[in-house]
């Protein structure tokens, strides 16, 4: 199938049950993880071609691989994930007002709220693809846009920061803020971007998030959580 083709939801469901399951490393990206890593990539600073960024989506280090079947579903596999990466490019090329960031939801005292995460864990780690190429925005008139990014999704916050992200209901305006933020933050670096990002091409190929799940599970906090999520 075309690469400009949009998931549909049964293949969103494919990705999504591939990345969770066993042929996966353990680390690999959960849907809302691997989604605002992409969009990272896809807005920010430079553009980093999916030869650099795919190997992290089996683990931060980037030196995980699944262990695919056979050819024919790495290919598969491969093809979703550019496709996924599509959807976030040509939203925000046509119509960023209208981006969606895939964060999930959950019930808390009988009201459904969002929770962005995992979300932030992504785009964070995306940012760190190009660490020093993100400079200029958090030093900038605009620096408060990237806050959200930054108390949900960077390794390490300061402690009197920390009850916005541990209350349900303040980490959920936090998701609230962040959506309405992004196509301000797409718009800056526009301008800026050192060079244009086409429709991708197939190419062959902090606190506490990266420690044991306290449930018990032996999973990283991080897989767990994204899993229960």
């Amino acid at each position: 199938m075309q690469l400009e083709q949009p998931l549909t939801e049964k293949e969103f469901d494919e990705l999504d049950q591939f990345l969770l399951g066993d042929l996966s490393p353990e680390d690999s990206m959960t849907m809302d993880h691997l989604h605002g890593f992409l969009t990272a990539i896809a807005i920010g600073p430079e553009p980093i071609t999916p030869a650099e960024w795919l190997p992290h989506v089996w683990g931060e280090d980037g030196k995980q691989a699944p262990k695919f079947k056979n050819a024919k579903q790495e290919e598969r596999i491969v093809n979703l994930i550019m496709r996924f990466m599509n959807e976030v490019l040509v939203t925000f090329e046509v119509a960023p007002k209208e981006f969606e960031p895939l964060f999930v939801e959950h019930e808390h005292m009988g009201q459904t709220l969002i929770d962005a995460e995992a979300w932030c864990w992504g785009f964070w780690e995306g940012m760190e693809l190009r660490p020093g190429s993100w400079d200029s925005i958090w030093d900038s008139e605009v620096a408060d846009l990237m806050r959200p990014v930054y108390l949900l999704g960077a390794d390490e916050i300061k402690p009197e920061e920390l009850p916005e992200v541990e209350d349900p209901l303040l980490a959920h305006k936090l998701a609230l803020q962040l959506e309405a933020n992004l196509p301000a933050i797409h718009k800056y670096w526009v301008p800026r971007r050192k060079a244009g990002v086409e429709t991708v091409k197939r190419e062959e190929p902090k606190v506490g998030r990266n420690d044991d799940c306290p449930c018990g599970s032996g999973k990283k906090y991080k897989k767990c959580h994204g899993a229960e999520s």
